[in-house]
């Protein structure tokens, strides 16, 4: 099982790509907050990924949950490096033993101490690309699409991905 967050969602539909986590094992949730976010707002706004985003719900690869009122969410609401979605997110996935899909480093540091697994938005790129779901030339393209589109991605982590997407086409060539 998958929960996601809004940074996800957004940079993979940008890059037109949102179809991938389609191939994902598992369910794919997101949380009544970042549909509100991603979605319902995205389409009054007038963004184009947030239409990717809806058809993607349309077609059943996401369910839209509800966030459960748990001791951990009403931690986690004390923590003002956190916003709603954020809590959102991490709530859902604790509450299922779900893996939480988020980007943001405070996220990612609070689920680490709470336990929750989280995976980013370049670990769902590699992991297709490595299952052969989309081809390492795409899952290039995707990243640099990412970044192009205003994507946070430091240097260092941009030197890791190229190369695991290197040795994932040299495997490829065997």
């Amino acid at each position: 099982m998958w929960v996601f967050d809004a940074t996800p969602l957004i940079y993979l539909a940008k890059a037109n790509q949102i179809d991938i986590v389609g191939e994902l094992d598992g369910g794919c949730q997101i949380p009544r907050l970042v549909y509100e976010e991603v979605v319902t707002t995205g389409l009054e706004e007038g963004y184009p990924d947030a239409r990717r985003i809806e058809r993607c719900m349309d077609a059943g690869v996401f369910d839209v949950v509800t966030t459960p009122e748990t001791g951990l969410r009403d931690r986690l609401m004390q923590n003002p490096a956190l916003s709603e979605a954020d809590i959102a997110v991490l709530a859902c996935a604790d509450a299922t033993g779900a893996t939480a899909v988020i980007d943001e480093t405070a996220g990612r540091t609070v689920a680490e101490v709470e336990g929750i697994e989280t995976r980013g938005t370049a670990y769902l790129v590699l992991l297709c690309a490595k299952r052969g779901c989309i081809s390492v030339a795409t899952a290039r393209k995707t990243i640099d699409s990412m970044i192009d589109d205003g994507w946070h991605c430091a240097p260092a982590l941009y030197a890791r991905i190229v190369q695991k997407l290197e040795s994932l086409e040299k495997e490829d060539e065997k």
